[in-house]
């Protein structure tokens, strides 16, 4: 049902924990599943992500879609990492099974909560960066209208 690299990243996460003083935090959850995601990045002053680390409540997939996220970002600039996509994250996992794709959703969207947050704290603007969402799950509702 899940891929090797799937189990590995739950069972080993990767950059988990906190970042005092971080540039930027993101917090998003979905409240279909419960599942809640946090994102701390630190940016340096050439807008470079030197650091990430992130606190994940739910289930395995989520834990494994946050940890890879992670991964993708760190060493990223500010930029890059906008362009990390959930369908990156899936794809850099070997894929999730259909009911857990809602995971990679909510690593995307923690990604950008936080750069959000980095970008409000120093007044700056990242170009292709919308306000993100609290829950994805108000994603999924406008999609089925």
């Amino acid at each position: 049902m899940y891929s090797e690299k799937v189990m590995d990243h739950f069972t080993n996460p990767r950059n988990v924990g906190e970042l005092e003083n971080a540039s930027g935090v993101g917090t998003v959850g979905n409240a279909k599943c419960g599942d809640i995601m946090r994102i701390y990045l630190d940016v340096d002053d050439n807008q470079i992500i030197r650091d990430v680390k992130f606190k994940t409540f739910g289930c395995g997939a989520a834990v494994a879609t946050s940890s890879m996220a992670t991964e993708l970002v760190k060493g990223k600039t500010i930029y890059e990492a906008l362009q990390v996509t959930n369908k990156a994250v899936m794809e850099a996992l070997d894929g999730l099974p259909p009911v857990k794709v809602h995971c990679s959703l909510l690593a995307e969207e923690a990604i950008h909560a936080a750069l959000w947050d980095y970008a409000t704290k120093n007044n700056i603007e990242i170009p292709g960066l919308d306000k993100p969402v609290n829950d994805i799950s108000e994603h999924e509702e406008k999609e089925e209208y």
